[in-house]
């Protein structure tokens, strides 16, 4: 199986990394006030669900974001001749079979894989895994067509390769 991770964008990583710092503050905060101020007032059943809602929420996006940095990649799976999708927990599976054509976008920058039945998905991954991407498709499926649109698209820049 050949994997391919992931490309988010500089803003992506950022905006991770800021959710991250504030559900490790939201956590810290939480248990300060729970270590601080216990159950002191005049509803404590309300105070333990806020404290518990608060460690859960935390503790949730924490573990949904950072699986999102670790678990997000698509595989070219030769045993089972199928592309899989990851972005965290989410996982989806594409038989490769039913592939119709691979167009890689230059004024994009981006992958689309069509497929039979007029749905497509677009590959985000480093620029300069592209081709080894296409071709461990085509090394599976050799019948689907692969073009590039190029920046400054001319005749000769769509002609479809196979």
């Amino acid at each position: 199986m050949k994997i391919f991770k992931y490309k988010f964008t500089r803003l992506i990583y950022i905006l991770i990394a800021v959710i991250l710092a504030l559900s490790v503050a939201g956590f810290a905060i939480t248990l300060w006030q729970v270590i601080d101020f216990g159950l002191d007032t005049a509803n404590p059943t309300f105070t333990v669900i806020r404290y518990i809602l608060m460690f859960i929420v935390t503790v949730a996006l924490f573990v949904i974001l950072i699986s999102l940095l670790i678990s997000s990649y698509y595989a070219v799976d030769e045993k089972s001749k199928s592309i899989i999708t990851s972005f965290g927990f989410i996982k989806s599976r594409y038989d490769i079979e039913n592939i119709d054509a691979v167009t890689l976008d230059r004024k994009t920058n981006k992958l689309t894989v069509v497929f039979k039945d007029e749905k497509f998905i677009v590959i985000v991954v480093k620029e300069e895994w592209y081709e080894e991407f296409v071709q461990a498709i085509l090394d599976i499926n050799p019948r689907i067509e692969y073009s590039i649109n190029s920046k400054t698209s001319t005749g000769e820049d769509n002609e479809k390769k196979s």
